[in-house]
């Protein structure tokens, strides 16, 4: 993965109008954010040793050298508030989960709102971060390539080649993601940001592990949620059954569970 082959991510870069190659990272979503005002739509940072990313509610997020991609994305939806931003993570989760169903046997599914998991362990995760002038976004993905179980942070954590995926090229997990975000993206866009209408809502709920299951839902604020999911509304958010009703979440740390 060096910046100075010309032929690295040769299909990536047909993709997207800037795509740029680090060696080395802190944060891919940090250098995006960074050289956000400078970069059109769709410009993506990527690299194969990542030091200080970040996964969501705080958590580090860390690969061995050369085992893994962490990807950036910089979104500019022109026209949609950042209301409308809430569906960007969920399809990114659908994007990914594309990308990878290709070159593994097992069965590739979403967790709510963004985890990819291969046979219900986790391959990829998500981060969306908002511009500081909510002009947009940045979507960073992370994707286990060829991680051995000694070198992943827990146990329901695989990689593509744990997974059983042969020598996976990172140029075609990258390649098809982009691909992949870029037509959903699009697709969101010509609907303006109307996840039902556009049939969108529709997908992600077909990919989602998490409907129709036991789940703990660990709040912002503290407070866990006990219940069945049960669908994903017009803003993205999971609804709950529990004992009190319904609850939409907008964000929080979902535990499948088996009763």
């Amino acid at each position: 993965m060096q910046q100075s082959d010309p032929h690295a991510f040769r299909r990536s870069r047909a993709v997207v109008p800037v795509l740029e190659v680090l060696d080395e990272a802190g944060s891919t979503n940090d250098v995006l954010t960074a050289r956000a005002a400078t970069l059109p739509d769709l410009s993506v940072i990527v690299t194969g040793n990542q030091t200080g990313g970040r996964g969501r509610l705080g958590r580090v997020w860390v690969a061995p050298p050369g085992r893994t991609l962490a990807i950036s994305v910089l979104l500019r939806p022109d026209g949609l508030a950042p209301e409308a931003f809430g569906w960007f993570p969920l399809l990114a989760g659908l994007a990914m989960s594309r990308a990878v169903a290709p070159l593994v046997p097992g069965t590739v599914a979403v967790k709510w709102p963004n985890d990819v998991l291969i046979d219900g362990a986790k391959v990829s995760g998500t981060l969306s971060e908002l511009l500081p002038d909510l002009s947009g976004l940045v979507i960073g993905a992370g994707v286990n390539l060829s991680q051995e179980a000694d070198e992943l942070p827990t146990d329901t954590s695989t990689s593509l080649v744990l997974a059983g995926a042969e020598s996976p090229d990172a140029d075609i997990v990258l390649s098809s993601y982009l691909t992949q975000l870029t037509a959903l993206y699009r697709e969101y866009l010509t609907a303006g940001g109307d996840a039902v209408r556009s049939a969108l809502r529709d997908e992600v709920a077909e990919a989602c592990h998490t409907l129709g299951r036991a789940v703990r839902v660990e709040l912002p604020g503290g407070d866990t949620l006990l219940g069945t999911a049960v669908g994903i509304d017009a803003d993205g958010r999971l609804i709950v059954e529990s004992e009190t009703g319904r609850t939409a979440v907008a964000a929080g740390d979902v535990t499948h569970l088996r009763y």
